[in-house]
């Protein structure tokens, strides 16, 4: 499929492209991919399932929004407006850190382009093959603005609250059908509400669920906005008082229209293994095989010296002590201490030992992180993991793993997705075994399904 040459700026060729995509100009890998891609955030919704952010979430939108509408949350099995849903469903689905990420635009597109999609799918009477064009949209335009915001950007800014807005506003305008210049519209009124800071991080704060959440509705917002003739600006991304002008000082226009047609984004996205921010997964990856090679224990290690990229010391850095199982998914100490004396970091070694554990406090502090130039050279593209371990009796050891489990080289296949759908159901007690596999049957044929309501039983 080619791009009209003769358009003026980047974004106005990217909108053009997202108006004329269809499904047929998909290849069927990446539209698999996109349904793997579904799953796993369907899953991750349910398990936000009584986190205490989320139940204020519900409650807000309970005394601010209808008590029965057109879109279903996926917490409770209660219906709202599409609005409102898709503020709850993209808040729940961030919260256990199990949520997809793409390397090279550090965005984590599913929490906010498949709770704005679905909401809207569900008022507008959607098929499953729109919901799943539209998301496509959403992911390529997301990971695109991603990319062209750069990495000055995210060392202050949330890039899934600011560009996932963005992502959210091109979706569900794919997902209406609208034309480019409908596209650029719900762009630009999705710039301009965008926002989302780490701060957040330094007191154990909600604030990064309030980032999707509001991505999220706020992208579905600016599109039904755009549809209804509200303008915005056509170069929110580029212009001179535009997002980059504010928010980076390394943006590349080039990478808004890297690609389009032949180079697929989703399918470059990668899904999480341990219930931790991504930036702790590669040294979690590397001090596991390090500790099965050698047949390491907990309390023959010293010390552990990650060696990482300027992003993971920027996010991980301010987080010390931890104060809440949240926060301690962003301790990079926390999580290779679940590592080493559990062999995992998932949703029940975080639960059970991230706060009371006293093996595990021990191991985090004799955890370090340094920059290292090489994996800060390859990064955002590829995420190295590298840690040296000094044994208590004496030796130095090292270990390095190029491509972490869960990165479209080293993917989580079908059935382990499917896998880890269920636990995540299961967590606090979202959604049955049974409830899972109808879930897992329903995705798989998603592209044949005349509608896509009515995701889990009703609430009694």
């Amino acid at each position: 499929m080619s791009v009209n040459a003769e358009t003026t700026y980047p974004t106005r060729r990217l909108c053009e492209f997202l108006a004329r995509l269809t499904l047929d100009d998909v290849p069927a890998p990446v539209i698999e991919r996109t349904k793997d891609l579904f799953l796993d955030w369907i899953a991750s919704a349910i398990a936000g399932k009584d986190a205490p952010a989320i139940r204020r979430i519900q409650e807000f939108a309970a005394a601010m929004g209808p008590r029965d509408g057109d879109a279903e949350v996926l917490v409770d099995r209660r219906r709202t407006s599409p609005y409102f849903a898709a503020l709850i469903n993209a808040a729940s689905s961030h919260v256990v850190e199990q949520d997809d990420v793409h390397n090279g635009s550090v965005l984590h597109p599913a929490a906010v382009v498949f709770p704005a999609v679905l909401a809207a799918a569900q008022a507008e009477g959607k098929s499953g093959a729109e919901v799943l064009l539209a998301s496509i949209a959403g992911y390529e335009a997301g990971i695109r603005i991603g990319e062209f915001m750069g990495r000055s950007h995210y060392r202050v800014f949330h890039t899934t609250g600011t560009v996932g807005t963005l992502a959210a506003a091109a979706a569900v305008a794919k997902l209406y059908g609208m034309d480019a210049e409908g596209i650029n519209q719900a762009l630009g009124s999705a710039g301009t509400q965008a926002a989302g800071l780490w701060e957040f991080l330094r007191d154990a704060a909600d604030s990064k669920q309030l980032h999707t959440a509001k991505a999220a509705a706020d992208g579905l917002q600016s599109a039904w906005l755009a549809r209804a003739g509200f303008t915005g600006a056509r170069q929110i991304l580029e212009g001179a008082q535009g997002m980059a002008a504010g928010m980076s000082s390394d943006a590349s226009p080039a990478a808004l229209t890297d690609g389009l047609g032949t180079r697929w984004a989703t399918a470059e996205t990668s899904f999480k293994f341990f219930a931790s921010c991504r930036h702790t997964h590669p040294a979690a990856d590397a001090l596991k095989a390090l500790m099965q090679r050698e047949g390491l224990h907990a309390e023959q290690i010293a010390a552990v010296t990650a060696h990482v990229h300027q992003g993971a010391i920027d996010v991980l850095g301010p987080v010390v002590n931890p104060a809440t199982i949240h926060q301690a998914k962003f301790s990079m100490g926390t999580v290779l201490g679940l590592v080493a004396v559990y062999a995992h970091a998932g949703l029940g070694e975080f639960e059970e030992h991230a706060l009371r554990d006293a093996q595990v406090a021990a191991f985090r502090d004799k955890v370090s992180m340094t920059l290292d130039d090489e994996i800060n050279a390859a990064y955002p593209r590829q995420w190295i993991g590298r840690v040296t371990v000094r044994t208590t009796d004496g030796r130095t050891l090292g270990a390095r793993v190029d491509v972490p489990k869960g990165d479209p080289e080293n993917t989580l296949t079908r059935p382990e997705l499917e896998a880890k759908a269920i636990q995540l159901g299961a967590f606090r007690h979202g959604a049955t075994e049974a409830d899972m596999r109808a879930i897992i049957a329903r995705v798989w044929r998603l592209e044949t399904e005349a509608n896509v309501d009515n995701w889990l039983p009703a609430a009694c």
